[in-house]
C-alpha cells in the first residue's frame, strides 16, 4: 500500500555555502497564468539547446502549421524545431540571438498567418505498451530540452546507458529570485507533472524512489503537487529556502546526502535529474503528441505596469511581450533574461523567446541600479564561504585573471556552476563569474584545438610512415635488381674470360643464341631441298594418285547424274583434271629440280664464302663513323673556345648569321611541304615562325649593343 505523500519520509540534508538574496517572487504572481496575442512575425534560432545546433528543413515561402517540424536535429546531442503557429516562412538568415554576447546566429524567420492551425499529432493511450527507446525517441522528434534553464536535450538524460537507476528527482525548487514559471507550472499543471513523473520512471526501469523537491517559499506549489500525487508512489518534498539550492548536484546532495564526484555525472550514482517543466512536456509529447512550442515564462520589474507569468509562443519577440504587460522603456535599467543572479543582459528587444526562456526582468534604475567599478581584492574569504561547491572562488579569480589555465583546473574550475553567490557577497563588486565563464571558454577551445592538433600530428605520422614503408619496399627492389645486375655482370664477365681463352670455341648455348646471317639462310634453304629427296618424291606421287581417284569418281558421278547436276558435275570434274595436271606436272618438274640444286649446291657455298669475305671488307665502317663524331666534337670543343674568347657584339653577329641560314633552310622545307601538299605544313609553319621570331629578337638586342657604342 503506498504512503501517504503528505507526510515527509525524505530527510533533508544541509549543503554548503549558499546565500539569502531578496527574493521578489510576489509580484509576478498576482495574477493567474496569462496568454499573449500572437506576433505577426517569429523567430527560432536554430540553436536553442546544449549541443549541435539544429539544420532547417524548410525554404524560404514554404507554408507551415503548428507544430510542424522546421529545423532537425544533428546527432545524439541535438533536438529539432517545431513551428509554434501556422504561417509562412519569410527567410533563413542571421538575426540577433539571446545570448549574453550579442551575437548573431542563423534562425527561421516565420510570418504568422493569425489562425493558428495545428498539424496532426499522434497520441498514445498506453505509453507502456512501448519500449523505453520508443518512448525517449518520441521525446527526441518533439522536441524536448532541459527548461530550466540550461537546455540539455532530455532525451540523452533518460538514456543512461548500462547505468542502473534507482533514483528520479524532479527539480522544483526555482531558487533563483524573481523567477516564478515553475511555481505558476506546478500550480496550474500539477496532474501532468505526477504523469510526467511516472512516465520518466518508466523509461528508467521503476527506480525505488521519486521525489519531487520544492523550497519551502512555494506553499501552493507544495498543496498542489501533494494533491496531485495522493496515491502515487511520487514523493512531494519542501526544504528550507536558500540560493543555489536549484543546482543539480546541490539538490542530490539536499535530498539524499550524496555528492556527485568532481568531473562524473549523477548517474553514476544511480541519480537522474530533470526539471518539472521538462517532465510536463515530455508527458505530452508521449500521450498526446505535441511538439515543444510554448512555455510559461515571468515578466517581471517595475518599467512594467502589469507583471506576471505568460503562456508564450516560442519564437515570440520579447519586445512583443513587453508592450503586451506596458513596458516603459524611459524607466527600465536594463533588460535581463532569467534571474539576476545567473542571467545576462540583452543586447536588444527584438530577440526571440527561446526554450530556455523561464524569465524576462525589465527592473527600475532603483530596482536594480547599475554595478559600481570593481574594486581590489580585499581577501576577506566571504566568496569562498558563499561557495555551494566548496571551491575557492578568489583563488580562481587569480589564476582566472593571469590566465594560468593548468591551475584552474587543478582547483576543479568546472565544478563551478556559476550561481553568482561569490559576486553577490564580494565587498569589492568583483565580477567574479565573468572571470570563471571566460576561462572556461579559453580551456574549451584550446581543448578543441589539442584535439584537432592531435588528429592533424596523428594523420602525419601515418602519412611519414606510408611514405617510409614506400621508400623501403622501393629501396628493397632496388637492391634486388643491382644485386641481379652484378651477377649477370660477373657471369657475362666469366663467359668473356673463357672466350679469351679459347676464341675459336663456342659453347653449344652461345652458337644457338647467335642468329643465322642472311647468307647463311640461304645457303641453308638450298641445302634444305636437297636433303631427302626421295621423301619429296614420295610425296609428289601421293598427290598425284590422291587426284587421279577424285577424278575417277566425280567421271562415274557425272555418268550417273540427272540432266539438273550434269552441268555441276562437269565443272567439277573439269576442275580436277586441271589438278591432276598439276601434279604430274609437279612430279615431272621434280627431277629436274633434283639434278640443278645438286649442281648449285657448290656454286652458293662458294658464294657464301665471297659474301663473307666482303662483310670482312665492311668492319673497319664502325672505325671510320667513330672517327667522324670524334671530328665532330673536336669542330664544336673549337667553336665553343672560339665563343668564349669573342666580344658580346661578336657573340650576337655569329647568333644572327647562323639564325638567318636556319631561317633560310626552315623556308626551303616549308616550300617543299606545300608543294608536296605534305601533312606537316603546319608544323613547319610553326617552326618558322619561332626561329623568325627569335632572329628578330637577337636582331634587336644586336642594333640596341651597336647603338650604345656609337
Amino acid at each position: 500500500m503506498n504512503e501517504p505523500t503528505s507526510i515527509q519520509l525524505i530527510k533533508v540534508h544541509e549543503v554548503p555555502g549558499g546565500v539569502h538574496p531578496p527574493e521578489n517572487k510576489t509580484q509576478s504572481m498576482q495574477l493567474p497564468l496569462g496568454e499573449v496575442s500572437i506576433p505577426k512575425e517569429l523567430v527560432f534560432p536554430l540553436n536553442q539547446h546544449i549541443g549541435t545546433p539544429a539544420i532547417p528543413v524548410v525554404i524560404a515561402g514554404q507554408k507551415v502549421l503548428a507544430g510542424e517540424k522546421i529545423a532537425e536535429a544533428v546527432g545524439a546531442l541535438s533536438v529539432p524545431i517545431h513551428a509554434s503557429t501556422s504561417g509562412t516562412i519569410t527567410a533563413v538568415e542571421d538575426r540577433l540571438l539571446p545570448h549574453t554576447s550579442g551575437m548573431s546566429g542563423p534562425c527561421i524567420v516565420l510570418e504568422s498567418d493569425g489562425e493558428h492551425t495545428f498539424t496532426s499529432f499522434e497520441a498514445c493511450k498506453d505509453y507502456r505498451q512501448l519500449s523505453s527507446a520508443q518512448i525517449i525517441e518520441k521525446i527526441r522528434e518533439a522536441g524536448i530540452a532541459g527548461l530550466g534553464g540550461a537546455g540539455f536535450p532530455t532525451a540523452i538524460k533518460l538514456d543512461p546507458r548500462n547505468t542502473s537507476i534507482d533514483t528520479l528527482i524532479l527539480n522544483g525548487t526555482e531558487c533563483e529570485p524573481y523567477i516564478t514559471a515553475d511555481d505558476r507550472l506546478m500550480q496550474d499543471y500539477a496532474s501532468d507533472i505526477i504523469e510526467g513523473a511516472k512516465l520518466l520512471a518508466f523509461i528508467l526501469g521503476e527506480p525505488k524512489t521519486i521525489i519531487i523537491g520544492i523550497e519551502d517559499n512555494k506553499p501552493d506549489a507544495i498543496n498542489a503537487m501533494k494533491v496531485a500525487a495522493e496515491g502515487s508512489d511520487v514523493k512531494i518534498v519542501s526544504f528550507p529556502t536558500k540560493y543555489p539550492s536549484g543546482g543539480e548536484k546541490q539538490l542530490i546532495q539536499i535530498l539524499t546526502g550524496k555528492e556527485v564526484p568532481s568531473g562524473k555525472l549523477p548517474a553514476t550514482l544511480g541519480i537522474v535529474v530533470q526539471n518539472v517543466a521538462t517532465a510536463m512536456m515530455a508527458y505530452r509529447a508521449v500521450r498526446f503528441g505535441e511538439t515543444l512550442t510554448w512555455r510559461i515564462t515571468t515578466l517581471v520589474g517595475e518599467a512594467l505596469t502589469e507583471q506576471r507569468n505568460l503562456k508564450v509562443l516560442l519564437g515570440t519577440p520579447i519586445e512583443h511581450l513587453l508592450n503586451e504587460l506596458g513596458f516603459n522603456p524611459n524607466k527600465a535599467s536594463r533588460l535581463i533574461m532569467g534571474g539576476p543572479m545567473m542571467g545576462f543582459a540583452l543586447p536588444d528587444a527584438y530577440v526571440p523567446i527561446v526554450k530556455t526562456s523561464n524569465c524576462v526582468i525589465a527592473p527600475s534604475h532603483n530596482e536594480m541600479p547599475d554595478q559600481p567599478p570593481a574594486q581590489a581584492c580585499i581577501r576577506c574569504g566571504l566568496c569562498a564561504e558563499a561557495c555551494p561547491a566548496s571551491l575557492l572562488p578568489q583563488q580562481l579569480y587569480w589564476y582566472a585573471k593571469a590566465e594560468e589555465y593548468d591551475r584552474l583546473q587543478n582547483h576543479n574550475l568546472f565544478d563551478c556552476i556559476e550561481c553568482g553567490a561569490c559576486s553577490y557577497v564580494c565587498p569589492s563588486s568583483i565580477p567574479l563569474v565573468q572571470y570563471y565563464r571566460a576561462a572556461k571558454g579559453t580551456i574549451r577551445q584550446q581543448q578543441q584545438e589539442k584535439i584537432k592538433s592531435d588528429h592533424a600530428r596523428q594523420r602525419f605520422e601515418f602519412r611519414q610512415a606510408r611514405i617510409e614503408r614506400a621508400e623501403a619496399e622501393k629501396e628493397a627492389k632496388r637492391l634486388a635488381r643491382k644485386q641481379a645486375a652484378e651477377k649477370a655482370k660477373a657471369l657475362a664477365a666469366k663467359k668473356k674470360a673463357e672466350a679469351a681463352k679459347n676464341p675459336e670455341t663456342k659453347t653449344a648455348e652461345q652458337a644457338e643464341k647467335v642468329p643465322l646471317d642472311p647468307v647463311a639462310q640461304a645457303l641453308a634453304k638450298v641445302k634444305e631441298s636437297a636433303q631427302d629427296p626421295a621423301a619429296q618424291k614420295a610425296k609428289l606421287e601421293r598427290a598425284l594418285a590422291s587426284t587421279q581417284s577424285r577424278v575417277e569418281k566425280l567421271q562415274a558421278r557425272l555418268n550417273d547424274a540427272e540432266d539438273e547436276q550434269a552441268e555441276k558435275l562437269a565443272s567439277q570434274v573439269k576442275q580436277a583434271e586441271l589438278r591432276l595436271q598439276d601434279a604430274q606436272k609437279n612430279l615431272d618438274d621434280f627431277s629436274k629440280d633434283k639434278e640443278r640444286t645438286e649442281q648449285a649446291l657448290p656454286k652458293n657455298e662458294q658464294q657464301e664464302t665471297a659474301t663473307r669475305a666482303d662483310i670482312d671488307d665492311l668492319k673497319p665502317a664502325p672505325a671510320k663513323a667513330l672517327d667522324a663524331a670524334s671530328a665532330a666534337i673536336e669542330r664544336a670543343k673549337a667553336k665553343a673556345e672560339a665563343m668564349a674568347s669573342m666580344s658580346e657584339e661578336e657573340k650576337l653577329i655569329d647568333q644572327v648569321a647562323s639564325l638567318k641560314k636556319r631561317v633560310a633552310k626552315a623556308e626551303e622545307k616549308l616550300q617543299k611541304a606545300e608543294a608536296e601538299n605534305s601533312e606537316h605544313i603546319a608544323a613547319f609553319k610553326t617552326g618558322l615562325s619561332k626561329m623568325q621570331s627569335k632572329l628578330a629578337d637577337t636582331q634587336e638586342q644586336l642594333n640596341s649593343l651597336q647603338k650604345e657604342k656609337s
